[in-house]
């Protein structure tokens, strides 16, 4: 999917705002435009949209804060994953 092109004029004061959040945060403007916009758009109960890459520790922290399957879970979820690759038709190889 292509991208599409948006031309957008702000007030100066707006643009020198976002070209100082931008240049702090190492991020283009049109990044955090975008991500202005999706927030904007997403619902109310949507989870803020993250402007800076993840560090570690942030991948860490949210690691940790995931559901974990129980051992019962994990097997049926393994079992479903088994038979939904063998109900699959096998794919030929084109190598031969």
């Amino acid at each position: 999917m292509m991208d599409s092109h948006l031309t957008l004029r702000l007030p100066a004061e707006l643009a020198r705002a976002l070209a100082r959040w931008a240049r702090a945060h190492g991020v283009p403007k049109s990044q955090v435009a975008r991500e202005a916009v999706a927030h904007h758009l997403a619902s109310p109960h949507a989870p803020p949209v993250r402007t800076t890459p993840f560090t570690a520790g942030d991948l860490a922290e949210q690691w940790r804060s995931l559901p974990r399957l129980n051992p019962e879970e994990a097997d049926g979820l393994g079992a479903d994953i088994e038979a939904g690759r063998r109900s699959l038709h096998p794919v030929p190889t084109p190598w031969g």
